[in-house]
């Protein structure tokens, strides 16, 4: 979309993620980002730490679940996702207010300090980035008449072929 502001945003998360579903099943998963900015003072030898920003995130359907079951406080993440403002009229004052949120569309932990193990979720079919189970692929090759079996690639060499190199 042209009016969406895209933000990658690198930090610690404050707390666990909250996770909640909609009355019609969708998971929403909330958490905050941390993020500090640090410059050397070479006057001090030390390491200053700048104005931290708190970023509140969104993340929706599977990866809402993925993310609650992964992350915890005090984990490294970088986030992206675009910026969306919320605006409410406060119950108390009668005020308008506001606050910037941001809706991602990846999550991941940060490896700079930690290792991870990716464990891939079964897509149920939905759409797997152009992965397929080997059955599924299977059985819809049997089920397309243009599907048998190829003597080569694109290129018409076969797999025991020697690079010409």
């Amino acid at each position: 979309m042209a009016n969406e502001t895209p933000l990658t945003i690198v930090g610690n998360l404050t707390a666990d993620p909250e996770l909640r579903f909609t009355q019609s099943g969708t998971a929403i998963a909330t958490f905050t980002v941390a993020s500090t900015p640090r410059k050397y003072n070479s006057q001090t030898g030390q390491w200053d730490d700048g104005n931290p920003l708190f970023m509140r995130c969104t993340a929706w359907n599977k990866m809402a679940e993925n993310v609650s079951e992964s992350l915890t406080k005090g984990t490294r993440v970088i986030v992206t996702g675009n910026l969306r403002t919320d605006t409410w009229k406060d119950k108390n004052t009668g005020e308008n207010r506001s606050a910037i949120n941001l809706d991602t569309t990846d999550v991941a932990p940060s490896l700079r300090y930690a290792t991870t193990r990716v464990t891939r979720n079964p897509q149920n079919n939905q759409g797997g980035g152009g992965y397929q189970q080997k059955q599924q692929r299977q059985q819809n090759q049997q089920n397309d008449p243009w599907g048998g079996q190829q003597s080569g690639n694109a290129w018409g060499s076969t797999a025991d072929d020697q690079p010409p190199f």
